[in-house]
């Protein structure tokens, strides 16, 4: 069963959207099955490789809130995290352009390091403050999972695997993903948002029971309907 995902590495609510996918999957007898792929979409396709200035006050000018409004939105999304077993640290974060992130996940995905690379590119945006739009940190987070340097800086340096970003991101316009995390089960149920792993799981068990519909095959005898038994 296909598992499609759309989301974007400075996304907080990706990171706890991916959380609860593991949770639900632990708990979904069939999750050695599921082939989940990862997709991109850029938040902020205009954005600075290196932002200016501190996470709430970015925060602040972009919705034209008060910098107070900004931490109290930001200090929900760090208690959701806490909830999910992460640790959020906002003053430090340096999100940036995530286009050369897209490119290099798409090439971790013909690797097989796919998931492992979305994990740490979220884990160093997110808790240890590293400048996700750099390309050097990308080729060095790269090389924390197993893809060698040389192989890291060819890609990001390069336009390799550029078609293939904007293809998922026709595709997130295509089906009305207009944010994420944005899920996809088997290419018929889409569930926008960080839901909770019970709904994640719900979805599974539907998407699963509607794959692999139970064969009935009509009793000829041996067999007892209503009230009535063949004997």
């Amino acid at each position: 069963m296909k598992f499609e995902i759309w989301s974007d590495v400075v996304c907080p609510w990706c990171y706890i959207g991916k959380r609860h996918l593991e949770q639900a999957l632990e708990r979904f007898p069939h999750d050695d099955e599921v082939d989940i792929v990862w997709k991109a979409y850029e938040l902020d396709p205009h954005a600075p490789g290196q932002p200016v200035g501190r996470y709430p006050e970015r925060i602040a000018r972009k919705y034209g809130i008060s910098e107070g409004q900004a931490r109290a939105s930001i200090q929900r999304m760090v208690n959701a995290g806490a909830d999910a077993g992460m640790d959020f640290r906002f003053d430090d974060l340096r999100a940036g352009n995530t286009f050369d992130a897209h490119r290099l996940l798409h090439f971790a995905q013909f690797l097989a390091v796919l998931d492992d690379l979305t994990e740490r590119l979220l884990l160093a945006a997110f808790t240890e403050g590293r400048p996700i739009g750099d390309r050097k940190t990308l080729v060095e987070l790269a090389g924390d999972v197993g893809i060698t340097q040389p192989e890291a800086r060819r890609v990001v340096e390069s336009d390799d695997f550029g078609r293939e970003v904007r293809e998922d991101e026709a595709r997130a316009m295509e089906i009305g993903a207009t944010g994420v995390p944005f899920f996809v089960f088997d290419g018929r149920f889409g569930v926008s948002g960080a839901q909770p792993p019970e709904t994640l799981l719900h979805v599974l068990e539907r998407a699963w029971s509607e794959a692999n519909p139970i064969e009935i095959i009509p009793a000829t005898d041996a067999a007892c309907e209503g009230d009535t038994c063949d004997v």
